[in-house]
């Protein structure tokens, strides 16, 4: 691609490749927005897991054409993210189309076992989720809920507003 010696090339692809490829998902995010790699959705996680391959795969290139493939392969990723939050902005039937419901696992001190098995959450793992919130006393939790991206949110102390809970599914 570079140079005669394969070697010598090995090298030089990795290093150039990889900083091209570096430098225009950089670009990219700078277009994009800070969004562009946040975990608010399914897709968001999609998009960055797919931009990571993509990179991957282009610091490996051989080919200049495989090359310029990926590097249009990440920038439509980037068009498809902008145009999906912009539709989820502007059309709840797409939203609710596009993302999952947070799910309440556990409400004023209660573990709700029904929930936990329906969204398969190991009641080892809500109870790790609790000591990486400092939880002292179950009977503190106002709420646990398993957010969109997977992640387990913990509220706890003296009382909860009914706003955060908003739109948190009970699962019965």
């Amino acid at each position: 691609m570079f140079v005669n010696d394969p070697l010598v090339d090995l090298f030089l692809r990795a290093i150039l490749l990889t900083g091209i490829a570096m430098f225009w998902v950089v670009l990219l995010v700078r277009v994009n927005g800070l969004r562009s790699f946040s975990k608010m959705t399914n897709f968001d996680f999609v998009m960055t897991v797919a931009i990571g391959s993509l990179l991957a795969g282009a610091s490996q290139s051989t080919e200049w054409t495989s090359f310029i493939q990926t590097m249009l392969s990440m920038a439509m990723l980037f068009i498809v993210q902008y145009s999906t939050a912009t539709l989820r902005k502007k059309s709840t039937t797409f939203e609710s189309i596009m993302q999952n419901k947070p799910a309440l696992l556990m409400q004023d001190g209660v573990i709700l076992h029904d929930a936990l098995k329906a969204t398969r959450v190991a009641e080892s793992d809500l109870i790790a989720k609790l000591r990486e919130a400092n939880v002292l006393d179950l009977a503190q939790v106002r709420a646990v809920v398993l957010e969109t991206t997977g992640d387990i949110s913990v509220i706890h102390g003296s009382s909860c507003s009914d706003k955060l809970l908003q739109g948190v599914r009970t699962v019965k």
